[in-house]
């Protein structure tokens, strides 16, 4: 018997009636005669509803303590699955993050997997169990519960089928699959049949939030076979692999793009080889998330550095470089909010130059100002004024062959053919 491993998201275990539902498709999957580990997050909103109390408490909660609290809602939904999985006359137990052998580093909410050690959790699956396991969470080797952050429930399931030689790994959504753009605001954008890990990783990175960038790293790297499907309907899902199958004359194979950015460019910073270092060190040290990155040497050999980060960050960046004037040396700041990146990503430009000049005639053919610029092998990146996010990703969607219709024409020329 081969083993399978399944990851139902927060929307997907929402009620009573959807944890049922999930339920249902692991006794399918047992019929078929696998071997079944299900990773779940907590139902719908309950993480934030437990953010809400402790923020109610202290305006600084523990992050241990914060570890301690989050962990819970996991194990909930963990229990009621194995509870409709009995009431199906399925066998079933639900395992926690640490009893499932997850092993992290000794940090407190964004802590890496280390190791797994999956004695207890086979034994289960040898015994003909269902095994549910509480996504999101492990332990340290102090013995402190941890969480894996922000998508931390996609990385618990890949790391899984990593150390279970897995055969599939099946993320479960909202949605059917990935697409080449997020559908909610490009009307016509459309599900792609496979897309490459290093693809998917991009567009993951550049904010596409189908899947987080840790499990595709992770899949990446330990080769796990990975496919995105809807939770609600029986559909073919999206392949995540290592070479995806082209489409004729793709060269881009999808978009993601990301609002509330602010640009904060500081002036006059003096022109040594350690000033980037002492700069960004000081910002990584309060856990500020920096993107996009110019450095300009001035007439009289300055540097003026700008960067992107999250405008939610804004105040406690500006309060760290007052702090840090004296050091860093420099004489002004200026920021400016109300910013968007809009992202193009494709294997294919490694073999097609131009790529980049055609989305910057795009853009200004739309009369779409572009603040700052940034390229990779695979991604090329602009940031725009956030009120023209999606009148960018529209335009460069169309224009670069993604949209649903063009799928139509490439279906249809393979018929003739």
């Amino acid at each position: 018997m081969t083993t399978v491993v399944q990851k139902f998201g927060g929307t997907s275990v929402g009620d009573v009636t959807k944890i049922k539902r999930v339920a249902e498709k692991i006794k399918k999957r047992m019929d078929e005669g696998k071997k079944v580990v299900t990773v779940v997050s907590a139902m719908g909103k309950s993480t934030d509803k437990l953010v809400e109390l402790a923020n109610d408490i202290t305006d600084s909660p523990d992050p241990r303590e914060m570890d301690m609290l989050l962990t819970t809602g996991e194990q909930v939904t963990i229990s009621l699955v194995v509870m409709a999985l009995k009431e199906l006359g399925v066998d079933a137990v639900s395992l926690t993050g640490w009893q499932a052998g997850i092993e992290t580093e000794d940090v407190h909410q964004d802590a890496r997997i280390t190791d797994i050690n999956t004695e207890n959790l086979e034994a289960h699956l040898n015994d003909g169990k269902a095994v549910l396991v509480a996504g999101f969470q492990g332990v340290s080797e102090n013995g402190d519960i941890t969480t894996l952050g922000r998508g931390g429930s996609d990385t618990t399931a890949v790391a899984l089928a990593a150390a279970l030689n897995a055969e599939t790994c099946s993320i479960f959504t909202d949605v059917t699959g990935v697409y080449t753009a997020d559908p909610r605001y490009v009307k016509n954008a459309r599900q792609l049949d496979s897309i490459s890990y290093d693809e998917m990783l991009e567009l993951a990175n550049l904010g596409a939030g189908v899947l987080h960038p840790r499990a595709v790293e992770f899949a990446k790297n330990y080769q796990v076979s990975l496919v995105v499907r809807s939770s609600m309907e029986e559909v073919e899902g999206t392949i995540v692999e290592e070479e995806a199958s082209m489409e004729q004359n793709l060269i881009v194979r999808g978009l993601a793009f990301e609002d509330g950015l602010t640009k904060i460019t500081i002036e006059r910073l003096p022109n040594q080889f350690d000033t980037m270092s002492t700069l960004f060190s000081l910002l990584a040290e309060e856990g500020i998330n920096v993107d996009m990155i110019i450095q300009q040497n001035t007439s009289d050999h300055a540097l003026n550095v700008s960067c992107t980060i999250n405008t939610s960050e804004l105040g406690k960046a500006i309060d760290l470089l007052h702090d840090n004037k004296a050091t860093l040396c420099y004489s002004l700041i200026r920021h400016e909010s109300s910013l968007a990146k809009v992202s193009i990503v494709g294997s294919g430009m490694v073999s097609n130059p131009g790529v980049a000049a055609d989305m910057f005639k795009v853009l200004g053919d739309e009369e779409i100002e572009l603040k700052m610029v940034s390229t990779s092998e695979i991604a090329v990146s602009a940031v725009v004024p956030d009120e023209y996010m999606v009148k960018a990703a529209e335009s460069l969607h169309a224009y670069f062959g993604l949209d649903a219709n063009e799928k139509a024409k490439i279906e249809a020329v393979k018929e003739i053919v």
